[in-house]
């Protein structure tokens, strides 16, 4: 895990034996910071005062240290209110200040002072709590936090070191994306150099099954000819000879003739589906392509969907609503890519629900990946890819195309699938990705592209 060491360590005096320091809540003195930690990373100081306490008292407990924030007031051991460091100098400065409030108990001077606070529960973010603390009025902007650890323990954080911790934060967080950023430019890198590979690949298969495909024909031709001729001898000579009659039950003669045109037609298919595959490479290899060029959407979606055809074995029928749409300008290479991202989340999460469902022992209707392309306007097409998992949270749905945003385990996911999908559609093809999901029914993943496509290099 990712951390700063924090060099926030506020030194103590002694206090009264009625009042006590505690900081950090952590056993060890020294913190680390993590993109995640909470408030209870933080040195929290819990300085209690009964309201009965003499402002004089209170007085000799800032002066004697000078990091405390201020002070807890408390009636009776109940939390009432606190009294900052920057609010008792500022009413002690102002005229009889001093003789109005340091004789006096300190509930005198609780009663003129602004009492609005900001308190956070123990489990809040520092980035969140820094944010919180900074929206704050420019009066009460540096007023310390107060942290609510139980319904009878409150303390209190000095807004400076809150916003040193999040600035330390801020720091990891540029240090991370700077690493990702870099793991991500080798990996498109790789991948450039792998499509180029696969292009190559590709290219090398067809020509080969290309030739296979080109001469079954006349392979199926000549054998219905031959199978003719033979047809033709048994007609002419129906009397076999001894060696003749000895060679047609060796050879299965009648088995020949009946299995021959189903064995063409079975490496034929074949032939068309290692074509199909490598026409399937060689687009999904051009992710780096420098030019747009017409492309066959559905053709686009069948050869992503043949590239994945190992994770549609297991039950999930795909549905294909294909209208009538006109070829798209477009880089093909690079919506390939957002087919795919798009199409491997809705399969794992089609396989999260089916493993749910079968943990439970209960029966789950037929997991669906449906995809639907309409003209929407003469300037817009439309591609649907829906599924009928579980669908998305309702309270991460605004966080699903930010970068490095992942609901999956490491193992599985970067969080970079659909983020890169989304700028691949928006920035490189001037079009829309948007989500759409109802918890329990599934989810649906439109993008619009624009007929006409016109990019920065263009214009």
């Amino acid at each position: 895990m990712n951390t700063i060491n924090s060099a926030i360590e506020p030194v103590m005096e002694d206090l009264s034996t009625d009042t006590t320091i505690l900081a950090p809540i952590a056993d060890s003195p020294n913190q680390e910071i993590y993109l995640d930690s909470t408030l209870e990373a933080l040195w929290l100081y819990k300085v209690c005062v009964e309201i009965t306490e003499t402002g004089r008292y209170v007085g000799d407990l800032l002066d004697n240290n000078p990091l405390l924030p201020g002070v807890i007031l408390v009636q009776d051991s109940n939390f009432l209110g606190v009294i900052s460091r920057n609010l008792f100098w500022e009413y002690l400065s102002r005229p009889f200040g001093r003789s109005l409030f340091l004789k006096r108990s300190v509930a005198a001077l609780h009663e003129v002072v602004d009492k609005s606070m900001l308190i956070l529960p123990r489990e809040t973010l520092i980035a969140d709590a820094a944010r919180s603390a900074l929206m704050r009025s420019p009066k009460e902007r540096y007023e310390p936090v107060v942290v609510r650890l139980s319904s009878e323990d409150y303390r209190l954080v000095d807004v400076h070191q809150l916003l040193i911790a999040q600035s330390q934060i801020q720091e990891l967080s540029t240090l991370l994306i700077r690493q990702q950023t870099q793991q991500q430019m080798m990996q498109t890198e790789k991948m450039a150099i792998l499509g180029q590979m696969v292009a190559g690949v590709a290219h090398e298969i067809r020509n080969p099954v290309n030739t296979i495909v080109g001469n079954l024909q006349y392979l199926r031709n000549y054998s219905q000819s031959l199978i003719e001729l033979t047809l033709a001898y048994n007609h002419e000579y129906p009397q076999d000879t001894p060696a003749i009659k000895q060679v047609k039950e060796k050879v299965e003669l009648e088995f020949i003739f009946e299995d021959l045109p189903t064995l063409l037609q079975s490496v034929e298919l074949a032939s068309d589906r290692v074509r199909e595959l490598a026409n399937g490479l060689r687009t999904f290899s051009h992710v780096g392509e420098a030019k747009k060029k017409e492309t066959d959407i559905h053709e686009c979606i069948d050869n992503t969907l043949l590239l994945i055809k190992s994770r549609l074995k297991y039950g999930i029928e795909v549905i294909k609503n294909y209208g009538e749409i006109p070829q798209v300008n477009c880089f093909s290479g690079q919506l390939s890519q957002v087919f795919m991202n798009i199409l491997n989340n809705a399969i794992d999460a089609l396989e999260e629900k089916k493993t749910k469902e079968q943990a439970k022992g209960s029966r789950w209707t037929t997991p669906q990946l449906t995809i639907t392309t309409t003209v929407i306007n003469p300037q817009e097409v439309s591609i649907k890819i829906s599924d009928n998992a579980d669908g998305v949270p309702p309270e991460i749905q605004e966080k699903i195309f930010e970068m490095f945003f992942t609901t999956k385990s490491a193992e599985k996911g970067t969080g970079l699938g659909l983020a890169i999908s989304y700028q691949i559609i928006t920035e490189k093809h001037g079009g829309k990705l948007r989500m759409t999901s109802t918890p329990n029914q599934g989810t649906e993943f439109e993008i619009i592209l624009p007929l006409e496509i016109t990019t920065p290099e263009e214009e």
